[in-house]
């Protein structure tokens, strides 16, 4: 039997909010990899300090769309700069609906003049899948899952990706010397023990580092290569619980609401979307409640996507965000815990990851959100990023942080349920020097 459609689910619900509203949800874990290799506070410092192994072949969904008409279908329905977009290159994938509110980002690569790579959470692939449908556009379309819902075989590609100081010299070792000098978010192709790939010049934590890709047949070896090469560094392979708090300091939000439930226009597009899509079922949670959901959308701008914005060619949502260029009202920042409120909050917490929108207020006004929260061990601390009302940005701002689970619709969105607050510091996103001030100069 068919399952219903994110839209019925909606209206058998009553609103958004009775599908997506799920109260202490736990965070997504990694499929196929450990959560742990040598401890998660380890594998967080590697990348800071050494260097770390990430296997990202299992829980990224990838889409590539080839044809005739694959440039002219991105370009009319994301808001990227596709001038000079050569074969090799990435970009962060930008697509807005006609509001201008943003579906969710991904990474976007350029295999080929008529083939392209779009990789990260399903939300944006699911977009141009749609879009490309029902638009008629000549274009063939191959999706593949993450390995906790692919049902059966392995994936189509590998994703190994290096990063920390000892990234480069660690690659020097791997391939007998230094890599082409290369573009930040652009490839190069790599050979090694007979296979052929790409080396992507990314590191998801903010430090230096590179993404190789390449077909899933060569994997196992292109994997070992790496594990052997890397001894001599002291590599730690990273696992499933520290991958999933490296945002946090490098200022990437990994899970903004797809602004897609609310908007008529929308309607068979939420119809054509599945309620066991990642629509339907990516929980939101947390102190900050609202029956409208619109209130969780955000701007690309207010991501920090403004310089991947392009008004050089018509696309959905361009005229809404030409509006919003100068005038959004969220700025991404870091919120810096203080740690007596931690101690007496937390304790001594053995780990912490959570997507969990909680309250951020001044003087018992909300003034932002929280998107991720999570303990950064190598700082002995919680960080959490988020969004704020643009006056409340300043760098050493003094707020409020609300920790507690809203009951969800039927309670009142401002009751009093006994939360914890939390006494927190506004500082820049990133967090992380490195990655604020050098990694992407080139």
């Amino acid at each position: 039997m068919k399952p219903k459609s994110l839209q019925q689910a909606i209206d058998d619900a009553g609103s958004p909010m009775g599908v997506v509203w799920k109260p202490d949800a736990k965070a997504w874990s990694v499929p196929v990899i450990a959560p742990e290799y040598a401890g998660w506070r380890a594998e967080q410092a590697a990348w800071r300090d050494g260097v770390a192994l990430s296997d990202l072949s299992h829980h990224m969904w990838d889409l590539w769309i080839e044809g005739p008409d694959a440039l002219r279908l991105l370009k009319d329905y994301s808001a990227n700069n596709y001038e000079n977009f050569v074969v090799g290159q990435a970009k962060q994938f930008v697509p807005v609906t006609a509001r201008g509110n943003l579906i969710t980002d991904g990474i976007l690569m350029r295999d080929a003049p008529e083939r392209f790579n779009l990789s990260g959470v399903p939300a944006s692939q699911s977009w141009i899948r749609y879009q490309g449908e029902k638009g008629g556009y000549d274009v063939a379309m191959t999706v593949d899952p993450d390995s906790g819902l692919r049902k059966e075989g392995d994936p189509l590609i590998f994703r190994f990706q290096i990063q920390g100081p000892l990234a480069m010299a660690l690659s020097e070792k791997l391939f007998g010397g230094p890599l082409p000098s290369t573009k930040f978010f652009h490839s190069t192709p790599v050979e090694l023990g007979g296979a052929h790939f790409r080396a992507f010049r990314h590191g998801m934590a903010g430090m230096p580092g590179y993404e190789f890709i390449g077909d899933w047949k060569d994997a196992a070896a292109v994997k070992e290569a790496i594990l052997k090469a890397g001894e001599e560094f002291g590599l730690h392979h990273v696992g499933g619980k520290a991958y999933y708090t490296n945002g946090i300091e490098s200022g990437w939000i990994p899970t903004p609401t797809p602004g897609v439930f609310t908007d008529p226009e929308l309607r068979d597009y939420r119809e054509w979307l599945s309620v066991f899509s990642y629509e339907g079922q990516k929980p939101l949670h947390g102190s900050f409640y609202s029956d409208n959901i619109e209130d969780y959308y955000v701007s690309p701008f207010e991501l920090g996507y403004g310089k991947s914005i392009s008004f050089t060619h018509d696309y959905l949502g361009r005229e809404a965000l030409e509006k919003a260029k100068g005038d959004y009202r969220r700025r991404k920042v870091t919120f810096v815990f203080d740690e007596a409120d931690l101690a007496r909050v937390f304790g001594r917490p053995d780990y912490l990851n959570t997507y969990g929108r909680y309250r951020v207020e001044k003087d018992g006004k909300m003034v932002g959100m929280s998107f991720q929260t999570g303990l950064i061990g190598p700082l002995n601390t919680i960080l959490s990023l988020g969004l704020v009302d643009k006056e409340h940005a300043a760098p050493g701002t003094q707020l409020e942080f609300v920790w507690g689970e809203h009951p969800g619709p039927g309670h009142d969105a401002g009751g009093d349920y006994g939360f914890e607050r939390l006494k927190v510091t506004v500082a820049p996103s990133p967090y992380n020097d490195h990655a604020r001030g050098e990694y992407r100069k080139d």
